[in-house]
């Protein structure tokens, strides 16, 4: 049984899907993204046409927007960008406490340099976490649980997150409330901009009614 998979945007190159919460993107379970594509996305007619897998990687929780190369060439390419920070990305999380309007947050994650950029977007009271927020996020490095440490190292746990969060704050139940929102990079092969989004979760917009 194979399960659908929501196609954002795809060439004979590369392909853009949205990854749904509580899959792995690769591994050696057999429910898996990359197991997962052949059967959503269209075969390439270039002739390095290759089973299509994913350039990067997104959390097993996290929602959002993952690259997908279709043939060797592009496979290749597309990792190279990856390496060469020559993608932008941007996430949205849903962060606990007060929080400072923008900042700037770096530390060493396995013994690497890291950093991420985040702006607050809007606040609700909570009466449970006493203030939920929305942030943008830019990861400008691509460590494991890169936003998720960073977060809850200045105090702003993502909610949801039982690794990283406070513990008589956790949520349980409702997932992680972190979403990979877009990609911006210059096509390897077309060279054009590419900017492709996916769309807010229905469970942000509970929270945050002035998301559209």
């Amino acid at each position: 049984m194979v399960f659908q998979l929501e196609v954002l945007f795809e060439d004979d190159y590369l392909a853009v899907i949205h990854k749904p919460a509580g899959i792995l993107v690769s591994g050696n379970s057999f429910k898996t993204i990359a197991n997962a594509l052949a059967q959503n996305i269209k075969g390439s007619n270039l002739p390095d046409a290759t089973t299509p897998q994913p350039v990067h990687r997104l959390d097993f929780a996290t929602t959002g927007i993952l690259l997908i190369g279709k043939t060797s060439s592009s496979i290749r390419a597309l990792n190279k960008i990856f390496e060469n920070r020559e993608v932008k990305k941007t996430y949205y999380a849903v962060t606990i406490g007060e929080m400072n309007d923008r900042g700037k947050i770096t530390s060493e994650i396995d013994g690497k340099k890291s950093q991420s950029n985040y702006t607050l977007c809007e606040s609700v009271p909570s009466e449970k976490f006493g203030k939920l927020n929305l942030v943008q996020l830019e990861p400008l490095t691509g460590r494991r649980h890169q936003l998720r440490k960073h977060l809850s190292n200045i105090g702003n746990p993502i909610l949801g997150d039982k690794e990283y969060g406070i513990e008589n704050l956790i949520l349980n139940g409702k997932g992680l409330y972190l979403h990979a929102y877009s990609l911006k990079f210059i096509h390897p092969f077309t060279n054009e901009e590419v900017h492709l989004k996916d769309d807010f979760p229905q469970r942000f917009k509970k929270i945050f009614i002035r998301i559209k």
